[in-house]
């Protein structure tokens, strides 16, 4: 059996992938949608966010709309190949009961 991805293991970044993955590496979520999606703090979501940028699974863009900011959240390929994996890892654990 495969190995969990610890990095998309975790409760929240568990749903912060899944939300991305609904809308592929091609759609973005902006920063107030999935936080909204995920029911996370700012500071909070934020965090995971980094963690996950880091680990090149998400992108981030940060622009101005009109002369509020915004930031959109996109799932990379290398992140949806991560997160179809674990899911894959999930299924292989249910499986095994």
């Amino acid at each position: 059996m495969s190995a969990p991805d610890e990095l998309i293991h975790q409760a929240l970044r568990l749903k912060i992938m899944a939300s991305l993955h609904a809308g592929g590496t091609s759609q973005a979520f902006d920063f107030t949608t999935l936080k909204k999606l995920v029911d996370a703090t700012d500071g909070n979501l934020g965090s995971h966010i980094a963690t996950l940028e880091k680990a090149g699974y998400v992108r981030t863009e940060k622009d101005f709309v009109g002369r509020k900011p915004r930031t959109r959240v996109w799932m990379t390929p290398a992140g949806a190949t991560a997160f179809r994996n674990h899911v894959n890892y999930l299924r292989n654990v249910i499986d095994a009961v």
